[in-house]
């Protein structure tokens, strides 16, 4: 069929299923990382971490692993199906996440994290390919939003279910709902999506066949400066990520309020989401993004002048942090609608080869940046300007120099 099932009516759950299943299987992969934000100093001292910064590798290694395993669901799926990888990625999370409750050793948690990294995969490059898979072009933009906005919610509530689950029990227990909350969606995914793969876009599992789709997507020009672009704002959500216990509940001495401040901020990107699919379709991708990122670069400027005067307090810090993640939030859907606009008939593996760079270079930016925390906001404040003007650049080269265009999409897949 040459029509995508979403648009053409035939598809058979209502779209605002659709969009909550694809939002709580993202949200899997955000909650293996913020549900223990607030155990990762216990997690790091009862396992024997060396160094004071290397609880932030709990969180690294998983994204560098799912990083370098996202090459792989894409193609699979273009060849026998979204749904067969999805469900196996799923297993995946469920083992790897029961036993991380049960380790003895830093070590051995880092290579569990590992393996959850690359389970995860899938659930990272599925959910859009099933999108690319009903829509197109703006219409994409806003499924995304709807989604991002929806599992925006994992990262506002996470850090207290794990707080919570601290009161009462171990850490260990944290790992262990997890698994559950993970078998709660394989259920949801087996009972209730269909496949969504196109017949005639089945493609073989071929290495060369693979390997020319992948480079495709890695090189076509109106789209790789979007992939970039999605790649730093990965890093800069990511980067937040890794140092915010360290910066808001030790540095800035938040202490026990630590999830509500970090759930309050991620408040901004799931409003950033929900405005966005509200006038993504109105005013195009395009010129929403690009408005937002020269916006991304002067609140960046001004919070790292504040930073390096040393006089920022916690509510001037979650002002301006809570401005940047709005600004970045706004980018983020956007730029993964255009970069993967061209390619219908490889969405797997473009999916797949974007979403590699984009959790590699993010997850290996983000520990960069985090491995150079030094107890104030300063280290992060300045990566964020750098990140940004690197992303206009990119973003220009794709655009040909031209910002705020607007394009016209047909309205299926």
């Amino acid at each position: 069929m040459n029509a995508s099932p979403g648009e053409s009516g035939s598809f058979p759950i209502k779209e605002s299923e659709f969009v909550a299943l694809m939002a709580s299987m993202m949200a899997l992969q955000a909650l293996a990382i913020d549900v223990m934000l607030p155990a990762l100093g216990m997690i790091a001292q009862d396992l024997g971490a060396a160094g004071p910064n290397d609880r932030q590798l709990v969180i690294g290694v998983f994204l560098i692993g799912g990083g370098l395993f996202a090459l792989f669901p894409g193609p699979l799926a273009d060849r026998f199906g979204r749904r067969p990888v999805l469900l196996a990625s799923l297993l995946g999370y469920f083992v790897f996440s029961l036993a991380a409750a049960f380790v003895t050793g830093f070590s051995a948690l880092l290579v569990l994290r590992i393996l959850l990294g690359m389970a995860a995969a899938g659930l990272v490059t599925m959910p859009v390919a099933i999108v690319r898979d009903r829509f197109s072009g703006d219409r994409m933009a806003r499924a995304q939003s709807l989604i991002a906005m929806i599992f925006m919610i994992v990262p506002i509530l996470a850090p207290l279910l794990g707080q919570a689950v601290l009161l009462v029990a171990d850490w260990r227990t944290i790992f262990v709902v997890k698994a559950g909350l993970g078998l709660v969606v394989s259920v949801w995914v087996w009972l209730r999506l269909p496949e969504t793969l196109h017949s005639q876009y089945r493609q073989p599992i071929k290495p060369s066949v693979i390997a020319s789709n992948m480079w495709l997507a890695l090189t076509t020009r109106e789209s790789i400066g979007y992939m970039f672009g999605g790649l730093f704002v990965q890093a800069t959500i990511l980067a937040y990520i890794n140092s915010s216990q360290q910066l808001i509940g030790e540095a800035m001495g938040a202490g026990e309020w630590f999830p509500v401040i970090f759930g309050v901020l991620a408040v901004m990107i799931a409003l950033a989401n929900f405005i966005n699919s509200r006038i993504v379709e109105r005013f195009g991708a395009r010129r929403v993004s690009h408005a937002a990122l020269l916006a991304a670069i002067v609140v960046a400027a001004v919070h790292a002048l504040v930073a390096r005067s040393g006089m920022e307090s916690l509510a001037v810090f979650m002002v301006l942090m809570g401005l940047t993640m709005f600004f970045n939030s706004l980018q983020g859907s956007n730029y993964q609608a255009i970069s993967l606009q061209p390619f219908a008939h490889i969405a797997g593996s473009a999916s797949s080869a974007m979403a590699a760079i984009r959790l590699i270079g993010g997850a290996g930016l983000a520990t960069l940046i985090g491995r150079a925390y030094n107890g104030t906001a300063l280290p992060l404040t300045l990566s964020f300007v750098l990140i940004s003007l690197v992303t206009l650049c990119f973003i220009l080269y794709s655009e040909r120099g031209k910002l705020f265009r607007r394009l016209n999409y047909p309205k299926q897949g």
